[in-house]
């Protein structure tokens, strides 16, 4: 890709330069494609004649599109390459093991380890009386066994962290690669309209293009209907540009199609596309970043990224950044700054020390966290380390200033200069204990646990139809006390039918037979449904004989088509009859407008058009109705009135969605009318008929709301439809009870009650209603998303709400995104929904969401029985590590001991705990809430009280040990003596106990049966005896590495039945109530918001304004980039930077203010790029392009 030099492709049409057999290259097609709006239609006309003599060079049909043969389809992408844009390299297994050894403890234990090594080869001359008791020559030898140990110990958690994060990034590919695999774009081959997996689109492929859609390829407009794009992805403009066929044809991957329908001839695919050719730029396959990191991987690279984050060469400055958060949504392209115009002078480019000094100000503030958990447990994890820092310190203290006492003081030894290196030994011993001490305090295995407990919940969760896009999400889901959800086709089944009918004055209670409706009538509704209806809906045959026939595309014109099938009459016919090229005009549905239109041009010279829409909105535009005569006769208000009350409502409330059909006449004596002007187009229709269609209730939905209600989530109704049809569902779901208070809500009602005399929204006024809002029925998006809004800001209830949100539209995108956790649906969905979502919904159920549910607070559960583990072994280790080094001068548990309990705590119990699987008791608790510590009252019972346990058991061994067992004490041993079946015990009980205790911790709200389910969990039970079976090997054969003395049966034993013991101390702790324990408190809160200064959160709100304030400074400046000679120039720059020649101004990264996110980075995930290049004889000359990558 990188002899792109293809500058000044200006060849008239008969010059042109055709290599291959195609009538026109790459080369040009990528030139063409470059330019936009009237630019483009004269190259094309100057070089094909028109988009058709494209399609003819391209050996393509408008109208069937390619064959579809498999040798054409592989020439074409030999000849114009694949749409595939080759994904980053993955981190390899040793850069993980170079990130594994950053954490500071290892390196500290590493320095240790190689210190103890270094001395224990030195051999000072024959002055063992003023070494203070040094064994004798043959076990010096032995000395530095245990710094190879520390070392290989350490290896091994090296290993281990680096094997979980590579299998976690494979995970992660592999899910990758899943969603890229279930994207499907509409082509049309051979006559058929087909879907195929977006890799597969070729050049020349014909390609449909609807609302909602990710376009996936470069193309140019053959045919449009009422077509705007969202291009801010490429070019930072918030505004939809309109597209025709006569003012602008160019069509651009990555850019989301927001209204309307077309087909487009695909001109450019992969890395020849707009956007490939600038991820090719960014040379995608080098690209550091990682979005699945950790978190304390981030901050790593935050310091190498800075180098690499912008380049200034030859006075053009080429700003790179790319976003963590990928960003679907209309309103959130904030995030992708480009840095031009003002944007450039705001920020000097050469001013280190003031980027600097911002870059330490943005570090300082909290990251304004999604995930609940993650913040609690950071919060808890620093504390617990300070904790175990001090001890560390004191043991080491304690330590040194004994020895020296005792040695030179009490024993009034002289400081002899050939025994400093011994005295160093013991003071690196000393050293080495407080490490352990550290070690074994500061919980290095949180983070793993829960990585591998959210990564295997997602794993699960894709089998129970949740695919998740941001791990977080699946842990705020188990949070969540409210659902606000879609009615169609999620708590309904989308699957449409017309069951009643009002036609010529006459209301069918089911549909009529064909004789009964008089023929002018008929043929005027077929035609209506005919060509009214998106060409791209079609009713198929079924798939399975004897089954229901399938529904494609919109289901609500399906229920229309399929009317017009019971009605015995065919509508293909009418549409092979008028083709989608000979509709005149278009108004799409969308959600202002609540109806759709088309316009016929008869032989005439007049025009026809065909509205369908929500009868209480299009019944108001209606003029006339149409009689049993088939004549037109007056419609008053008062009749429409009549009708509302003797027909739509009666439909409605059976839970029917109401359609109205009409048409309007313009003659051709009154000219061709103004068709922009909408409101005076929409006016004086003619009714046809209003048809009630049902779409039945999902049989598990009101099960699964039932559930939600008894697991205190609240169920919310948001939907478009009319209030009736929206209470009818609502009670037959459960979401409404008969005698409920609750309230049901039109959005103009509901938009009323909330703002104020200006016309502003007040929190106070949503307060008062969204506790008892149970229906928001005919809502705009804005209403959504207002309501979420509202519902998240709110401070009338003590705990914040944690909201969830389903949506399928593109018009979605806002409230999804504003949600806490949003759900979009993977069949009837949209690309902009399922971009703005962080778990999409893989069979529109939501039945799903419950099971979401449950998989969220397993995750927290699984979280906190792995901290009620780790923090007993903590406080009892850290105890017996100090009080043993300050009685005894020596550690009873060694520091390869003590890395072995680590191991065991850290790797093995997160494995263990955190892939418990959840049960349905999950879902009869309340949610936890924001708030809720880590670690409750009664989880700290369960610690204080094993704790308490285990330190009586492991202090009677100690100092007691030797008597009961009739044993050598291993008290005051000399600096390299050998190990002792004593401390042996003492280390194997331990060990015991923590076995034992694991199994205690599988339960956490006290219940008594620690076993239930136990075999459930495989791996669990085979960590618990894999543990077992390799502590026997370390303690009859680990010897003086581990510090170890073989043992006999009678003493196993004893240790063995000491370690059961937990289990019985566990049933005793459980009989006491925890609320009579007062001194109990609870640990591991979230960080509040009282707790945050006030002008860091000043700080804070004004990066949000910030982000607001870019859209608008962006908005007029940025032109679109062209010339291929700058592309040139950036190839240059690029390829100069990628060699690592050096550039001048170090300028920072800009540290995304938004949450943090584990993403998954995936092929319609945009990643923002910002390019400014300013050439170098003028500064002003600055031109900004963002650009998104399908």
């Amino acid at each position: 890709m990188a002899n792109n030099s293809y500058s000044g492709v200006k060849n008239p049409a008969g010059e042109a330069n055709h290599d291959g057999e195609f009538g026109c290259s790459l080369k040009e097609l990528r030139a063409l494609m470059e330019l936009r709006g009237a630019e483009g239609i004269n190259k094309v006309q100057e070089c094909y004649g028109d988009v058709n003599g494209l399609c003819s060079r391209l050996k393509s049909s408008p109208v069937d599109g390619l064959t579809g043969q498999p040798a054409d389809i592989d020439k074409r992408k030999a000849e114009f390459g694949q749409n595939f844009i080759p994904p980053k390299k993955p981190k390899t297994f040793l850069q993980l093991v170079w990130e594994a050894l950053q954490d500071v403890t290892l390196i500290i234990l590493e320095v240790a380890a190689i210190v103890s090594l270094g001395l224990s080869f030195y051999h000072p001359p024959d002055t063992t009386d003023a070494a203070g008791g040094v064994e004798d020559e043959g076990e010096a030898h032995a000395g530095w066994i245990e710094g190879a140990a520390i070392l290989l110990s350490v290896i091994c958690v090296v290993l281990v962290t680096a094997f979980n994060d590579w299998s976690k990034e494979k995970q992660f590919r592999g899910l990758q690669s899943r969603i890229e695999q279930e994207q499907k774009f509409t082509v049309v081959r051979s006559g058929q309209v087909i879907q195929i997996p977006v890799a597969e689109i070729v050049v020349g492929d014909i390609a449909q293009i609807k609302y909602g859609d990710l376009l996936p390829a470069d193309g140019i407009l053959i045919q449009g209907n009422d077509l705007k794009i969202d291009e801010s992805s490429l070019t930072g403009e918030s505004d939809h540009v309109k597209k025709t066929q006569e003012k602008d044809p160019m069509l651009l991957s990555g850019t989301h199609v927001m209204e309307g329908s077309g087909k487009m001839l695909v001109t450019a695919v992969g890395v020849n596309s707009q956007t490939g050719i600038i991820f090719t730029l960014l040379g995608a396959g080098d690209d550091e970043e990682d979005d699945e990191d950790d978190d304390e991987k981030k901050k790593e690279k935050e310091k190498k990224k800075e180098k690499k984050s912008l380049m200034v060469t030859n006075g053009g400055a080429f700003s790179l950044q790319t976003d963590k958060k990928q960003d679907g949504s209309v309103e959130n392209r904030k995030k992708a700054k480009a840095q031009d115009g003002a944007a450039m002078e705001m920020q000097p480019l050469n001013s280190d020390e003031g980027a600097e000094r911002e870059e330490k100000r943005k570090a300082n503030l909290p990251k304004k966290e999604k995930s609940v958990l993650q913040g609690k447990l950071t919060k808890l994890a620093v504390q617990i380390g300070k904790a175990g820092l001090v001890m560390s310190a004191i043991t080491v203290i304690i330590l040194v200033v004994l020895f020296a006492v005792d040695t030179f003081w009490l024993q009034e030894l002289p400081w002899v200069k050939e025994c400093t290196p011994i005295y160093i030994q013991f003071f690196v011993k000393f050293f080495i204990i407080g490490v352990t001490v550290l070690v074994v305090a500061v919980p290095e295995g949180l983070p793993l646990a829960v990585t591998i407990s959210l990564a295997y919940s997602v794993k699960k969760m894709m089998k129970d139809n949740n695919l998740v896009r941001h791990l977080d999400a699946c842990e705020t889901m188990g949070n969540a006390t409210a659902i606000c959800s879609d009615k169609t086709g999620t708590l309904t089944m989308n699957r449409m039918t017309v069951v009643q009918a009002y036609i010529a004055d006459k209301h069918y209670r089911r549909v009529p037979e064909p004789e009964l409706v008089p023929s002018s009538i008929m043929d005027l509704l077929i035609l209506g449904i005919g060509v009214n209806c998106a060409y791209t809906t079609k009713i198929m045959s079924p798939e399975k004989e004897g089954g229901l026939p399938r529904q494609v595309g919109n289901k609500t014109e399906c229920a229309l088509l399929g009317f017009a099938l019971d009605l015995k009459r065919d509508y293909q016919a009418i549409r092979n009859e008028i083709p989608e090229e000979r509709l005149y005009k278009v108004y799409t549905f969308n959600s202002v407008r609540k109806s759709m239109s088309t316009v016929l041009k008869n032989a005439d010279g007049s025009f026809r058009m065909f509205s369908k829409g929500a009868s209480e909105i299009l019944l108001k535009k209606c003029y006339k109705i149409l009689t049993a005569s088939g004549e037109p006769k007056v419609f008053r208000p008062r009749d429409r009135d009549d009708m509302m009350k003797k027909v739509i409502e009666p439909m409605a409330s059976e839970g029917l969605r109401t359609i109205c059909l009409a048409y309007r006449d313009f003659p051709a004596t009154d000219g061709e009318p103004d068709w922009d002007n909408e409101t005076d187009i929409l006016t004086s229709l003619t009714c046809m008929c209003v048809v009630g269609i049902e779409d039945p209730v999902r049989p598990e939905v009101p099960d699964a709301i039932r559930k939600c209600q008894r697991a205190g989530i609240t169920v919310r109704m948001v939907t478009g439809d009319n209030i009736n049809t929206a209470r009818a569902i609502a009670t037959k779901c459960g979401i409404l009870q008969p005698g409920d208070e609750f309230l049901c809500l039109e959005g103009k009602e509901f938009n009323r009650r909330i703002r104020n005399e200006k016309g502003e929204i007040e929190q106070e006024r949503i307060d008062k209603i969204w506790p008892k809002l149970r229906v928001l029925a005919r809502s705009s998006p804005t209403d959504k998303h207002t309501l979420v809004k509202g519902i998240i800001d709110s401070t009338v209830i003590e705990q914040r709400q944690v909201v969830a949100v389903t949506g399928d539209g593109t018009n979605d995108g806002p409230a999804l995104k504003k949600a806490d956790v949003g759900f979009a649906m993977g069949i009837a969905g949209t690309d902009v929904a399922k971009e703005a979502s962080d778990i999409i919904l893989t069979d529109d159920n939501f039945s799903s969401i419950v099971k979401a549910v449950m998989w969220g607070r397993n995750v927290y559960d699984s979280i906190s029985k792995f901290l009620q583990f780790q923090l007993t072994v903590n406080v009892v280790a850290v105890i017996v590590a100090f009080t043993g080094a300050c009685i005894t001068q020596d550690s009873p548990l060694k520091a390869v001991q003590m890395l072995w309990v680590n191991l065991i705590m850290d790797t093995f119990a997160s494995l263990a705990l955190a892939t418990e699987p959840p049960t349905e008791a999950l879902l009869l608790r309340k949610p936890y809430g924001r708030n809720k510590p880590l670690i409750s009252r009664t989880m700290m019972k369960n610690i204080l009280g094993h704790g308490v346990y285990q330190l009586t058991i492991i202090f009677t061994l100690l100092f007691a040990g030797e008597r009961m067992f009739d044993i050598d004490s291993g008290r005051n041993t000399p600096l390299h003596a050998p190990p002792t079946e004593h401390y042996t015990i003492v280390f194997n009980t331990f060990v015991m106990m923590q076995l034992f205790n694991e199994i205690n911790a599988r339960k956490i709200h006290g219940e008594r049966n620690v076993f239930e389910g136990i075999f459930n969990n495989l791996i669990f039970c085979s960590i618990v005896f894999g543990t077992f079976i390799i502590q026997i090997v370390i303690v009859q054969f680990g010897g003086k590495p581990f510090s170890c003395q073989g043992l006999t049966i009678d003493q196993w034993l004893w240790c063995i039945f000491l370690g059961f013991g937990c289990l019985l101390w566990g049933q005793v702790i459980s009989s006491i109530p925890t609320s009579r324990l007062k001194f109990l408190k609870t640990a591991g809160h979230g960080t509040q918001k009282e707790e945050i200064p006030e002008e860091e959160l000043d700080e804070m709100e004004d990066l949000d304004e910030i982000d607001h304030a870019e859209r608008e400074l962006r908005r007029g400046q940025i032109l679109w980039f062209r010339g291929l000679n700058r592309i040139q120039t950036q190839m240059d720059v690029v390829s100069a930077f990628q060699s690592g020649t050096s550039f001048q101004g170090a300028v920072r990264r800009q540290p995304s203010s938004g949450s943090q996110h584990h993403d998954v980075t995936y092929v319609s995930s945009p990643s923002h790029v910002a390019f400014s290049t300013a050439t170098a004889a003028t500064a002003s000359a600055t031109v900004g392009c963002e650009c998104v990558f399908p």
